[in-house]
């Protein structure tokens, strides 16, 4: 079936990700590791953390537990192979291993794309509409938004895996990264991919840069809102709550930006690869941190539980 489809006889590709240093590779492993169970551990406290306190039981904590089980199946679907990986000497994928990973990294991350808009939408309620919050942000619509971005994300990939599948690749089988991508392997095909880098184009700008414009729109609304307050406490408690997650879209889009924006260059392919590893394993452990550092409501769902035990 491999050679029928993707032009190779063999079943597995090389993830080259850091080769190039090889004297870097144990210092990752370690590094990475570390980011990579802060991630567990800190979005499986949110998750359990808002399930188990009622006082968490809102739209923001709902939102944010799919945010975090998001980055918890996100880091999962790349980090344990690139470990491997860093670990040993082989560096290979099975050809169906890396078409289960192109395919679940690309839905995660597009779905994250939508969820952010969600709860940028979520914020924008709660400060210019305040008293219809409870109206519009009712928990039927609330799993009707999580649904949609869910489901969003996973036709996206689904479109891209389909043409990477029938992508002939003829025998080129090393992946210039440390997980299986789109970009990535277009660049192993031997045949014409313009309609592919034109899908790839479409899709990006769909939920790449418009869910940006409307998160960025949502804030502009926000910040207006804001500074007409007449209390500088209520104007100190919006910027202290919205700014959580405005600084969580900063790590998220920024990043991914660079990466899509920059000339397709040597030096940049490997500065990629280091921009990449940043979005997929640090930015996921700090999100747990950014939300629950100075929030009250945290401090005090876990000052709750600790009373019960």
């Amino acid at each position: 079936m491999v050679g029928k489809f993707n032009g190779t006889s063999e079943s597995y590709f090389i993830l080259l990700g850091f080769s190039k240093w090889p004297h870097l590779e144990a210092a990752l492993f370690v590094v990475i590791l570390l980011f990579y169970l802060m991630t567990l551990t800190g979005n499986l406290f949110i998750i359990i953390l808002s399930h188990l306190d009622s006082h968490l039981h809102t739209p923001m904590y709902f939102f944010l537990s799919n945010l975090s089980f998001l980055d918890i199946s996100y880091t999962t679907s790349s980090i344990p192979q690139l470990l491997v990986n860093l670990w040993g000497p082989e560096k290979t994928i099975s050809y169906v291993g890396c078409m289960i990973q192109l395919y679940f990294f690309l839905a995660l991350a597009s779905t994250e794309c939508i969820l952010l808009v969600v709860m940028s939408y979520d914020r924008y309620v709660a400060v210019c509409r305040p008293l219809h919050y409870a109206l519009l942000m009712h928990p039927r619509f609330c799993q009707l938004l999580a649904v949609a971005s869910w489901v969003s994300g996973f036709v996206n990939s689904a479109l891209h895996s389909f043409f990477a599948f029938w992508l002939p690749l003829c025998g080129n089988r090393q992946v210039d990264h440390f997980f299986c991508e789109i970009p990535a392997l277009l660049k192993l095909s031997c045949v014409d991919i313009h309609a592919n880098e034109l899908t790839l184009m479409v899709t990006t700008s769909i939920f790449v840069l418009v869910p940006l414009i409307l998160i960025l729109t949502s804030y502009g609304a926000i910040a207006r809102t804001a500074l007409r307050m007449p209390s500088a406490n209520r104007i100190q408690k919006v910027f202290g709550t919205c700014g959580a997650h405005l600084m969580v879209v900063s790590l998220f889009y920024i990043p991914a930006m660079c990466i899509y924006l920059q000339s397709p260059t040597e030096d940049s392919q490997d500065q990629g690869k280091f921009i990449a590893l940043f979005y997929t394993v640090v930015t996921p452990s700090l999100n747990p941190l950014i939300y629950t550092l100075r929030n009250k409501d945290v401090r005090g769902a876990v000052r709750r539980l600790l009373g019960q035990v």
